[in-house]
């Protein structure tokens, strides 16, 4: 299939299962091998060519790096949207050029819907201060959007107006709420304003930023939980790098959207990857048509045989980034 045009390529998009992943995956790699001239030639240089790629495991991934040194985008393709990663002050971002925001809008809202329903079944509240304070975050473009989808007139972002936020979540009767926050906001909101919400969805898209000191994913999940008696504390897995993402329900265990796989590899050899255990993680996200759908990244992780995933950390030797400072 050739991934030229923005109708037939979002239909493909929506077409991904799994079982079809892995066809649909080659299908990409084939395509970006093609015409991403920067991924080409680091597969050429690990002399990693179509003809000698049979299955995903073989599939080069390029490390996430090149995101922050190169531009990473298919020629002929031009960037309509930048997304940045957050960092720390003095850090030089990853800049993931977007050609299409539709096969990322088609991505991220296919995603929610398999995962949480329709988002016009919530009141949406985004309580994301460090994000909103910069340009080009990829989780405010999502956020923004399901806000909108959901058309709720109190939904919306919130920077440090906790009394209002506290009203609306202890007030609303008509729909549940959902409350998606950057972790350092959720800790001090959850400190001011202990309350039930046990009927709502609580999710944490990670992030300190040295507000606070680093606590574990286990011990802010317990302490929110306390606060706001929560059986269980969602996540988001995301990267500016990426367009997919993955969530969790719960105790940290990820689970991937259907355009989405997570594969390890060997810290010593970056072509030695494998599918469950322990080990760095790399990313397929077949959303990313037009830049990288096979990304190296610095996190470290444990996938179960069911494809579910824990993050547990980062490798020593990367640079500490606003959505991963947590450990499990």
């Amino acid at each position: 299939m050739m991934l030229d045009h923005l109708s037939s390529n979002i239909a493909w998009l929506k077409s991904i299962n799994a079982a079809n992943f892995e066809q649909r995956a080659l299908e990409l790699f084939r395509h970006q091998y093609k015409n991403t001239i920067l991924y080409r030639d680091y597969c050429n240089h690990l002399n990693r060519k179509p003809e000698n790629v049979h299955t995903i495991a073989e599939i080069p991934f390029l490390p996430i790096s090149f995101f922050k040194s190169h531009k990473v985008l298919a020629q002929g393709r031009s960037g309509q949207l930048l997304f940045e990663s957050s960092g720390t002050t003095g850090m030089t971002p990853s800049r993931h050029y977007i050609a299409q925001p539709g096969y990322y809008e088609t991505a991220f809202r296919k995603g929610f819907h398999d995962f949480y329903g329709a988002p016009e079944d919530y009141i949406i509240l985004g309580l994301l201060p460090s994000y909103l304070e910069r340009k080009h975050s990829s989780l405010v473009y999502m956020v923004q959007d399901l806000i909108q989808s959901s058309a709720h007139p109190l939904g919306g972002f919130y920077l440090n107006e906790w009394e209002q936020i506290a009203a609306i979540l202890q007030q609303a009767q008509d729909r549940k709420i959902f409350l998606i926050g950057v972790t350092f906001a959720l800790l001090d909101f959850a400190e001011t304003f202990p309350m039930d919400l046990s009927r709502h969805i609580v999710m944490e898209t990670g992030g300190m930023k040295g507000r606070r000191e680093e606590w574990t994913r286990m011990e802010v999940h317990a302490y929110l939980g306390r606060q706001w008696n929560l059986d269980a504390v969602h996540s988001e897995y995301g990267m500016s790098e990426m367009l997919s993402q993955a969530y969790s329900k719960g105790k940290g265990v990820f689970h991937c959207t259907a355009t989405m796989k997570i594969l390890l590899r060997d810290e010593n050899d970056p072509l030695e990857n494998y599918f469950t255990g322990s080990g760095c993680v790399n990313v397929i996200d077949l959303a990313n048509i037009d830049s990288c759908a096979f990304i190296a990244t610095e996190d470290i992780g444990k996938v179960a045989a069911d494809g579910s995933f824990e993050i547990l950390g980062r490798r020593d030797t990367a640079a500490l980034r606003g959505c991963s400072l947590m450990v499990i």
